[in-house]
């Protein structure tokens, strides 16, 4: 097998024989809603949400067992029927033998092509598919017939598209019955789905989605006719690979005005008979569209019947997805610049299918969670930060006040949605991710007046942090805390901040670490909600509660000396070790506020200086770090040692030797490294014994955890999985980039490039991890990437590429330069560069490196801007903002850094 290879530096890539790899599947999509897989042979999807599925969803597995796929049939005269997709009974035959059809594929940003050359009918095919950028809520096949035989080819063609039309809940629950709805109706160019109803979770409401298959030979040369039916086009014993209506004029098309109701709709479209020169094609072109009527469907529809017009929305589609992309790399590496290419484009998918609709992602009903609104925060900071303060202001809008917050997100900015299934759970690491991106934002811009805007806190039944119900709550209250008097409550965003780390503060188990509660980052830890304690993740709200204070010190430096807090919050201001010692306490005055605020709040509010609520901070975080460190470092009897990451159920440490070996598990290291729990040597101890336990160069690197060798049911569903696969001591790409990330923030350059290597160069290498382009969620046993593009690790690596080993960041809203590229990454004139958006302003820094040195021995230099002198210390640089902003917004600028 050979692997894939770039085309470009914007990362088209082609791969030959794609269908000899299962379970490949590709995403095009549009910000409209439509949001499509495609297969080699053109199966997939294709929905605007869990309701509206225009083809019937899939799954991994119904990838090679769904025979309902688009198709495009040729019967060839003198010949039979052939599929220019590769879906015929025939060509699946011989798929692993010597007549196998030559195919190739090449695909970029949202488009995707198939290649596919017969030498027995004398027929190549080629068939484009992508959905236009624009608002139109399409699906586009460009389809082109070439006769590459050495006589004349005479052919009938069909292309064959089963329209489901419903939620993606009928696959089993009433699929006959909610065909019995459908209403199908053939125009000249197509068939139009209307059903009358929807049955779904909704219950039965009057449908408000149309559906149409639409096809055009050449310059809207109309079909000669239809297949409107699934069972009229297959026969009595055919299938969708073997379908009965192309080989047999004994089942007859239909025409314009013929109307059906009550079967599976399909979208058969046939073509009038044509004969190829040798040489000659003809190209044809099929749309699968949504419509909120008849009307607007063919309205929308109709331009793209035109090849010309489809093909110049092609280019449009290509190069509007290409200019999203505003970062790149260039290394001695040029393979992993362009593959870093779609790391950098996942984020933009993820925000438009959430995390569902990919066929590995066969869960939940669209939409992102509160997690994903905060981590695809940060490609959006590093690539279009026009307009992140608003999200980032909006979203914390979803904060509660006892420190939880919304797990339902609502399409609109700023919209969150009470629980559906009212079920109360809640998730102990999600008040760090807000803190994590904000500081992200303010390094970037400087942007210190967001702290102290205020905007509503979130209200539902959930009271207590999921502990107890609001019982006084009622529906038509709304979603927004409103005070003792009725009014809406508004708090400052660093209130919100505040609330979601000193409540996590006080909420503590038995050993004084923060509960896990309902899970943290690894949601499959989710059996441990009595007892068990996430170490891990009290590393990083320590660490942030430390930064937190640092930027109030700013403030105050920056002339804002005092701060208006709730008054309920000086209940968690209390200050003193006795009480940071003694749970008890904690539970108790936790409680204490979370009463105080169960149904609504004073609204009155008290002053603090700047610097007592520092010094508040800080003595929280201190104590933190020295009871983790004091507690929690862990020597197993072989001398390895790091630190222990949680307690279960039964409120015992996890980690460290054991009966069934050793247990360890990378999520605490990587906090206890990024927060600065770990000393030097730690960190270096850290390394060793990761190195040791969890590394695994078969499968791109460092494991999340060793094999526990027992189903640990107080502790979470994870070790139900098969060991190596998702949470459970899989290469999880998330954690795996964050240990890389935190490496580099503390320094320990080599290591951290090993692990970005490792995982990069399984991930690159086709015939180890069989996945196209880009970082998938996590790396199975057996070397394959899976859930392949929807992962919050792509932002995570980006942000560690661009920030830590280029070195480029935000320091207060100011540029601060500091590399930490390793001599191999130079190119062969020692030269390395990165380009990307700051200060709303075009830079390219290339940094040279003319003495060949290593990382820790090279130190900056002579630096120019736009090839004028700019001064700097020598270990690195920090440009002022008021420089690049005097710089042409419209321009790329040049910084040169000389490393010597």
């Amino acid at each position: 097998m050979v692997g894939y290879e770039f085309l470009d530096e914007k990362g088209t890539f082609r791969l030959s024989n794609p269908e000899l790899t299962s379970y490949l599947y590709f995403p095009i999509a549009n910000e409209s809603g439509v949001m499509s897989s495609v297969t080699p042979t053109l199966g997939g999807d294709c929905k605007m949400g869990q309701n509206t599925f225009i083809l019937a969803p899939v799954s991994s597995e119904d990838l090679h067992n769904n025979k309902s796929s688009r198709n495009f049939w040729c019967n060839v005269k003198g010949k039979g029927i052939w599929s220019a997709t590769g879906r015929s009974a025939k060509q699946e035959a011989v798929l692993f033998t010597k007549d196998k059809e030559e195919t190739v594929l090449e695909a970029g940003l949202m488009w995707h092509k198939v290649k596919r050359v017969s030498k027995e009918y004398g027929i190549t095919s080629e068939i484009t598919s992508f959905v236009p950028y624009t608002k139109d809520t399409m699906e586009l096949m460009i389809v082109t017939i070439k006769n590459s035989g050495a006589e004349p080819v005479t052919y009938t063609p069909t292309a064959a598209i089963p329209l489901y039309g419903r939620s993606a809940d009928n696959i089993r629950d009433h699929r006959h019955v909610t065909s019995l709805l459908h209403r199908v109706e053939v125009t000249e160019d197509g068939v139009i789905l209307n059903p009358t109803l929807t049955f779904d979770e909704r219950g039965h409401q009057n449908n408000s989605m149309v559906y149409g298959v639409f096809g055009s030979a050449m310059e809207r040369v109309k079909p000669m006719g239809f297949y409107p039916v699934a069972e009229g086009f297959i026969g009595e014993g055919g299938n969708f690979e073997n379908p009965k209506a192309i080989q047999d004029d004994g089942l007859p098309y239909v025409t314009k005005g013929f109307k059906i109701d009550g079967y599976e709709a399909f979208g058969g479209i046939r073509f009038s008979e044509n004969t190829l020169a040798v040489n000659e094609e003809i190209t044809y072109i099929i749309v699968l569209g949504f419509g909120t009527s008849k009307e607007s469907l063919e309205e929308t529809a109709m331009p793209y019947l035109s090849v010309k017009y489809c093909r110049k929305a092609l280019e449009e589609t290509r190069l509007y997805w290409e200019n999203k992309l505003n970062i790149t790399y260039k290394t001695g590496k040029r393979d992993f610049d362009t593959w870093m290419q779609w790391v950098n484009f996942q984020p933009i998918l993820r925000r438009i299918y959430g995390c569902s609709f990919l066929p590995h992602h066969d869960y939940g009903k669209g939409g992102r969670g509160w997690r994903d609104l905060w981590q695809d925060c940060l490609a959006l900071l590093l690539m279009n930060p026009r307009g992140v303060q608003e999200m980032l202001f909006h979203n914390f809008a979803g904060v509660r006040v006892d420190g939880s917050n919304a797990t339902i997100i609502g399409t609109k900015q700023g919209e969150f949605i009470a629980d559906r299934n009212n079920i109360t759970r809640v998730w102990m690491d999600h008040g760090a991710w807000p803190f994590l991106t904000t500081y992200l934002y303010i390094k970037q811009s400087g942007d210190l007046n967001l702290l102290l805007a205020e905007t509503s806190y979130f209200k539902d039944p959930q009271a207590v942090r999921g502990e107890e119900k609001d019982t006084l709550w009622k529906t038509e209250d709304g979603n927004i805390l409103k005070t003792s008097m009725g009014q809406e409550y508004r708090g400052s965003i660093l209130e919100h901040m505040l609330i979601q780390h000193l409540t996590a503060f006080y909420d503590v188990g038995e050993h004084n670490h923060i509960r896990l509660r309902g899970a943290d980052w690894n949601d499959a830890l989710d059996m441990a909600k009595d007892r068990g304690e996430s170490v891990a993740f009290t590393f990083l709200y320590g660490a942030n509660l430390e930064q937190m204070a640092d930027l109030i010190i700013t403030l105050d430096a920056k002339g804002t000396h005092k701060l208006l807090l709730l008054k309920e919050i000086s209940l968690l201001l209390a200050d003193n070790t006795e009480l940071y010692d003694n749970t008890a306490k904690k539970q108790e005055l936790l409680y204490h506020y979370c009463r105080e605020c169960k149904h609504t709040v004073s609204g009155d509010k008290i002053e603090i200086s700047c610097k007592e609520l520092a010094d508040n901070l800080k003595n929280k975080a201190a104590w933190i770090k020295n009871h983790t460190r004091r507690t929690e470092w862990i020597t197993n009897k072989d001398g390895y040692s790091w630190f222990n990451s949680y307690y279960d159920n039964n409120g015992l440490a996890v980690e460290g030797d054991n009966n069934k070996g050793v247990r360890m598990m990378l999520t605490g290291q990587v906090f206890a490294i990024m927060s600065h729990t770990a000393d030097e040597e730690q960190v270096k101890d850290i390394i060793t014994a990761a190195d040791t336990y969890l590394y695994d160069e078969t499968v791109g690197g460092y494991k999340l955890n060793t094999d526990f060798g027992e189903l640990k049911t107080d502790l979470g569903r994870m070790f139900g999985f098969a060991y190596g696969s998702k949470e459970n001591g899989a290469v999880f790409s998330h954690m795996a980039v964050m240990y890389a990330n935190a490496l580099y923030q503390r320094n320990f350059v080599p290591e951290g490039y090993k692990v970005i290597n490792s995982l990069y160069s399984h991930l690159s290498n086709f015939n180890k991890s069989r996945t196209y382009p880009g970082i998938p969620e996590y790396v199975g046993d057996n070397g394959r990437g899976l859930y392949h593009y929807l992962t919050g690790s792509a932002s995570w690596l980006l942000l560690t590429v661009l920030n830590e080993m280029f070195g480029v960041k935000g320091e207060l809203g100011n540029l601060k330069l500091d590399p930490k590229l390793l001599l191999e990454q130079f190119d062969k004139d020692k030269q390395a560069c990165v380009e990307f958006i700051f200060a709303d302003r075009k830079l390219k820094v290339m940094y040279y490196n003319k003495n060949s040195k290593e990382y820790g021995a090279y130190r900056i230099g002579n630096i120019t801007i736009n090839g004028k002198q700019y001064d700097c210390d020598n270990n690195h640089c920090v440009i002022n903002r008021i420089i690049l902003e005097n710089l042409d917004s419209n321009q790329l600028h040049s910084i040169n850094v000389d490393l010597i």
